[in-house]
């Protein structure tokens, strides 16, 4: 067996162990995974252990078992399942089975079928999305006080959390620094239906057993916002430790990067919380019904039209229009819910161009060479 020394075959990392209840496991994982495996085991090999993926990067997974942490590469059937989509390849929250072989290595043999995923596409750009974290309970946007929020901001990543299959969050950070965060809380509510705001300070510890409150029955939470809004100061506070490096909001308001990759990490008295890296650019790709969930005053209004193909720009008998013009509809609103829709129906043109590109073609015309 390779010398730990060498890094020739990934080790068991030095770290305690965790109860796998305590990461939100439950015996449904256990018969996802074994469905999941059933081609991946051999009888005549080592079997494999069940874990949660809590970091992946240079090619590698930790994955946390009851046994203990692992580094583990991937084994075959994740790696041909990779080269037919890039978002099967192990994410942060992923349950998955490893397999500790004789000589050393450990490997990832199967993933179980995620519940939740929190997607990412680049906004305005290409077709293809990134997997931030799986199997989510809570998606956290999480925006500073200071300088006041961006409200449109607030909408698009609610709309992302939404698709997500998660529930979602706002958490409103800094509020030592601002003298009227109620009133701006009250806004972000307003244009959050639905939706728990919480307003937090990691300096006085207001609002932080509010945020515990969302990781309950031992529920998985991921942070996500752009950088230097406080997630990893508050991933901090919540973890009890100093796990994260953190760096101040430069005086312009825009921040710095400060985590760069994503991690999972178990919260004292239960519960698990996700950091991720700043997002510079958030898009959506699909509408499995997130823009109705995130703007549902708006989309209730859309049933009154008179036309059905609306548009809500100009149309006659548009109730939309007819909320704004009254004053029922903030104007802010009505254009961040159009922005988002139009942002919608390019992303869906751009799959289905991708597809119909990637589909089968005509062989044409074949040369056999002879010799």
């Amino acid at each position: 067996m390779a010398s730990p020394a060498t890094g020739a075959y990934p080790r068991r990392v030095t770290e305690p162990r965790v109860q796998l209840a305590d990461l939100g496991w439950e015996e449904s994982w256990q018969e996802a995974l074994s469905a999941a495996a059933s081609t991946a085991l051999d009888e005549a090999l080592p079997t494999g252990m069940p874990g949660r993926v809590a970091r992946v990067d240079r090619g590698m997974c930790t994955v946390l078992t009851a046994a203990g942490p692992v580094r583990a590469t991937l084994g075959g059937d994740v790696l041909h399942a990779l080269a037919a989509d890039a978002n099967a390849a192990p994410c942060t929250g992923d349950w998955a089975l490893v397999r500790q072989w004789p000589d050393g290595p450990v490997t990832i043999e199967a993933l179980a079928p995620r519940r939740t995923s929190l997607i990412r596409a680049e906004a305005y750009k290409g077709s293809r999305a990134q997997v931030l974290a799986a199997n989510v309970d809570v998606v956290a946007a999480v925006v500073a006080l200071h300088p006041e929020p961006n409200l449109g901001r607030i909408e698009r990543l609610l709309a992302v959390a939404w698709e997500s299959g998660a529930t979602p969050a706002v958490v409103l950070t800094k509020a030592d620094l601002v003298v009227d965060s109620d009133e701006i809380a009250e806004d972000v509510r307003a244009a959050a239906t639905g939706v728990t705001v919480v307003c937090c300070s990691t300096e006085t510890g207001r609002g932080l057993p509010q945020v515990r409150g969302l990781l309950s029955g031992g529920r998985t939470m991921v942070l996500v916002g752009a950088s230097g809004h406080g997630k990893s100061t508050l991933t901090n506070a919540l973890v009890g430790a100093d796990v994260l490096t953190t760096r101040q909001i430069r005086d312009d308001g825009r921040g710095r990067h400060t985590s760069v990759r994503r991690e999972l990490l178990l919260v004292p008295g239960g519960g698990a919380l996700i950091d991720t890296p700043g997002l510079r650019g958030v898009g959506l790709q699909r509408d499995g019904g997130s823009l109705g969930a995130a703007f549902p005053d708006v989309e209730s209004l859309t049933e009154a039209c008179r036309f059905g193909n609306c548009r809500h720009v100009g149309e006659p008998g548009c109730a939309v229009l007819e909320a704004v013009a009254s004053g029922e509809l903030p104007v802010r609103r009505h254009e961040s819910w159009l922005k988002l829709r139009r942002e919608l129906d390019r992303a869906e043109a751009r799959v289905a161009a991708r597809m119909r590109s990637s589909g089968p073609r005509p062989s044409g015309r074949v040369t056999y060479w002879s010799h």
